[in-house]
Parts: C-alpha cells; sequence; structure tokens
C-alpha cells in the first residue's frame, strides 16, 4: 500500500511539473512611430541554450494574434523543435515604411527595433543565422521585402500565398494610402514591390522558399516571383499544390516552411 502511493505520488508530481511553451503578448514601443506595437511571442519552455527565432507576419486584416490563433500548434512546434516564433501587429501597412504616412514605419519596426527588443528580452541567437521571416498574403509580400533589404538582419526567408508583386492590384487592401494612386505614383508603385528587390541579392544570401495554391489569386505573381529568381540564377524552393486563399491552405504550408527554416538553422 505504501508502495502504491508513492508512486502515485511521484506520478502527480511529474505531470504537475510538465509545463509548456509560454505564449507572451507585448506592447512593444516604437521610437520611430511613437507608439506601442502588439507581439504575441511563442517561446519553448526550455530556454537554457540560446534559440532561433522565425518571425510570422499576419495578412491584410489581421492582427498579431492571427498566427496563434490560426495554428496553435505553434507553441508544440516551440517545444519540439526549440523555436521562438514573433508576431507582431503589421496593421495594413504591407510592412513598409510609407512614403506617404510618416505614421506607419513597419519596415523600420519589424526589421529593426523588434529584432533588438526580441534579441535583448529573449534567449535567442543574436544574428542572422538564427533569423528567418516568412509569412502569409500581405505578410509573405513583407517577409520578402524585409528579408530582400535587411539581409543582415534575416538569413533565412518565405512567403506563403504572398503577394509578391503588388502592381496588378492597384485598388485592392488600402495599398493607395501609403502609396499614393498607383496611376500618379507608378515609380512608387515600381521600388515598392517585394519582386523588383531581387536584384538586392545574390545567390545564396537567403534561403529562400515560397509557396502558393493553383487557386489561389496570387498564383500568377509568385509563378512570376519564381520566373524572376531563375533568371537572376537564384536558388529556392518553389512549391505549389492545391490550395485557396485560406486559412487550411495556410495552416498545412507554414509546416513546410518551418520545416525548412529548421534545416537552415542546424546547418553547419
Amino acid at each position: 500500500m505504501k508502495l502504491k502511493f508513492s508512486f502515485l505520488t511521484v506520478f502527480v508530481l511529474l505531470v504537475f511539473s510538465v509545463k509548456g511553451a509560454v505564449v507572451d503578448t507585448l506592447a512593444v514601443y516604437s521610437d520611430a512611430m511613437k507608439k506601442n506595437v502588439q507581439v504575441v511571442v511563442v517561446s519553448p519552455d526550455d530556454n537554457r541554450s540560446p534559440k532561433p527565432v522565425i518571425y510570422l507576419l499576419h495578412g491584410y486584416g489581421g492582427n498579431a494574434k492571427t498566427w496563434i490563433s490560426m495554428k496553435p500548434e505553434l507553441k508544440g512546434i516551440a517545444d519540439r523543435d526549440g523555436l521562438i516564433f514573433v508576431c507582431p501587429d503589421g496593421k495594413n501597412s504591407w510592412y513598409w515604411d510609407s512614403p506617404k504616412d510618416p505614421s506607419y514605419r513597419y519596415e523600420t519596426f519589424v526589421s529593426g527595433e523588434l529584432v533588438k527588443y526580441i534579441d535583448s528580452k529573449y534567449q535567442t541567437v543574436k544574428d542572422r543565422s538564427g533569423r528567418a521571416i516568412t509569412g502569409l498574403s500581405m505578410g509573405g509580400h513583407g517577409a520578402m521585402w524585409l528579408a530582400f533589404r535587411h539581409k543582415d538582419v534575416f538569413g533565412a526567408v518565405g512567403s506563403t500565398s504572398g503577394g509578391v508583386d503588388i502592381r496588378p492590384f492597384p485598388n485592392n487592401w488600402e495599398m493607395s494610402k501609403q502609396l499614393g494612386n498607383e496611376s500618379d505614383n507608378q515609380d512608387v508603385w515600381n521600388s515598392h514591390t517585394a519582386i523588383n528587390q531581387i536584384d538586392r541579392i545574390k545567390n545564396g544570401e537567403l534561403a529562400i522558399i515560397f509557396d502558393c495554391g493553383y487557386s489561389d489569386f496570387f498564383f500568377e505573381v509568385n509563378n512570376d516571383f519564381h520566373k524572376k529568381l531563375l533568371k537572376y540564377k537564384i536558388d529556392h524552393d518553389f512549391l505549389v499544390r492545391p490550395g485557396a486563399h485560406n486559412g487550411e491552405y495556410w495552416k498545412n504550408s507554414i509546416d513546410y516552411q518551418i520545416m525548412f527554416f529548421k534545416k537552415f538553422f542546424d546547418r553547419k
């Protein structure tokens, strides 16, 4: 009887001592925008050693909680793979420093202020070898835009269903609020689309993965992005599969991107 009681006691102690990934909802101050920005961080329970970080950007109409709400499994993945996920609220900014609205400086925030904050508060790998960035839809554009322009900060980049060329969609998703009307500001639109940042990088400077579903309205611009990378002889993974522009597709596609980033982080 004593043996049974002792075993049960140990079992209960073990059950209650098991922890899991921590989800923090933060208010990170941006000096560039003079405001707090909500950021959700998913970090593994084991913080004894520096962990790589994946920055996850939401799409148009989303917020800092988009990814953890859509993909609650991120908590288990953080523990399993020893990863930190950082999900900032990018409003509907397309992650630019807007040339029209100085209150929208999300390129400066994500690529500079946020990275410095996360590195100061969490046990991270504090260089580009331990940083990846990806996102869905508007966030896919943002990830490519930021990584291509800040390859000193990020070592790997992804996009899922990304709007990687904005120019075919001049009347959509409030982009004119950030850039002005396309018809009157064609040079600005040309210089603020991710596909026109490709000439900033050389082969091997970034590990690149992106994907899109056959039924997605962004399929053709992703295929064009792939063709331009081939033209510039830049190695990349481009995945196409059945699917549309929705959460069901993104919940699945992000698993393959995490696997790709994990391989990048683990390389010697």
